[in-house]
């Protein structure tokens, strides 16, 4: 347990960036009401919109507070028009250059349901899922595989004829974030919602993919050191509808990038939508924490998007803080944090617009805050 308070690094980004990340920031002052707050967050800029005024990404003073900080809250980036020389979007150093950089080689994402959400199928809000049948975790190879810099154009007379896209898998990047996905399912205190069971899921596509055989070699070799979690395999395309059809089986699945990239956003889905969906980009020593539901930049100064991805986004900060530095102070501040935004989901009345609802990103975050201080501490 660390006397001093943790230095977090908070990154707002663009579009709506800003807006959902001020309404984390009031969550957090209010866990810290009553006392000193275990923890000190510092705002600095970056993303698409700063490069088009400054022609930087970020500034250095940015880069090095994101490298010495205990961990980072980013809200997103992207903004059109937005765009380095390379064509990448610009904004990219505050969430791939940080991946890269800070080696944070997992990238984790919970989805569960809670009551009071609505899901929205075929244009319509309806129960499609009950709660108790969604509460699982996704880990994701964050990387390598289809994301590394293996690529390139071959360009004649101005034109391009061929574009090649490498995929890369190392067995130790394959072994670590298939390690984690099985620690994950051991010390989770809830097993999969079907049956209790802790279970990881390998999603690959073994059956064309070399990259993808050696993932499962690898997934079957790290699994025989856990022989209290079982183990399955699932291609990913059959996985999509099974995920969906019976969300219950799954405990905790782990992927190669691309791949644990497209069912993610899919099982967000299952819990109401991108917004409740929120990730922990996680490494040995550092970590970042964000909504995934990116930048979106027609909602932008509207107050009208869904804040509690980046409500989930805290928690999870929290989480990996505590079992990081054995730090129960941010446990129960966790746990405090959960019950409240499960007490405001349940009782309803805070749905913004992908729900159905009228109330504004500000209103949402008031109306958490002040469940917070109706708990006790």
């Amino acid at each position: 347990m660390r006397a001093a308070g943790y230095d977090i690094a908070v990154f707002g980004g663009d579009g709506t960036g800003p807006e959902v990340v001020r309404e984390g920031l009031k969550v957090l002052a209010a866990l810290g009401e009553g006392g000193p707050a275990p923890w000190q967050t510092t705002e600095y800029p970056g993303g698409g919109q700063h490069y088009l005024a400054t022609g930087r990404e970020w500034e250095p003073e940015s880069e090095a507070a994101a490298h010495r900080a205990d961990a980072i809250l980013l809200g997103a980036v992207g903004w059109p028009g937005a765009t380095l020389p390379n064509g990448d979007i610009a904004g990219r150093a505050l969430v791939l250059g940080l991946r890269e950089g800070l080696d944070l080689y997992a990238n984790v994402r919970p989805c569960r349901l809670y009551p009071g959400v609505l899901h929205r199928i075929s244009g319509t809000y309806r129960n499609v899922w009950a709660p108790e049948h969604v509460d699982l975790t996704i880990v994701r190879e964050n990387t390598e595989g289809l994301y590394t810099p293996a690529r390139g154009r071959l360009r004649r007379a101005g034109e391009t004829e061929v574009a090649i896209d490498t995929r890369v898998i190392t067995r130790k990047g394959a072994e670590r974030v298939i390690r984690y996905a099985f620690e994950t399912a051991r010390h989770r205190s809830r097993g999969a919602p079907e049956d209790g069971a802790k279970r990881v899921t390998c999603v690959d596509k073994a059956n064309v993919l070399e990259g993808c055989r050696f993932f499962r070699e690898v997934f079957e070799l790290v699994g025989r050191e856990y022989p209290d979690v079982q183990r399955e395999y699932a291609y990913v395309d059959a996985f999509t509808q099974w995920l969906v059809r019976n969300p219950e089986h799954y405990q905790v699945a782990v992927a190669t990038n691309m791949m644990g990239d497209i069912v993610t956003d899919l099982a967000a889905v299952l819990q109401g939508g991108m917004g409740f969906a929120s990730g922990g980009n996680i490494g040995t020593d550092h970590a970042m924490f964000e909504p995934v539901h990116g930048s979106a930049p027609k909602y932008a100064g509207k107050n009208q998007v869904n804040p509690f991805a980046t409500f989930f986004a805290v928690e999870q900060m929290l989480r990996w803080l505590a079992s990081r530095h054995r730090d129960l102070r941010l446990t129960a501040q966790a746990d405090r944090l959960e019950r409240a935004i499960a007490e405001v989901l349940a009782a309803g009345g805070s749905g913004t617009y992908d729900q159905g609802g009228h109330t504004p990103t500000s209103a949402a975050g008031d109306r958490l805050a002040e469940a917070i201080r109706r708990l006790p501490r």
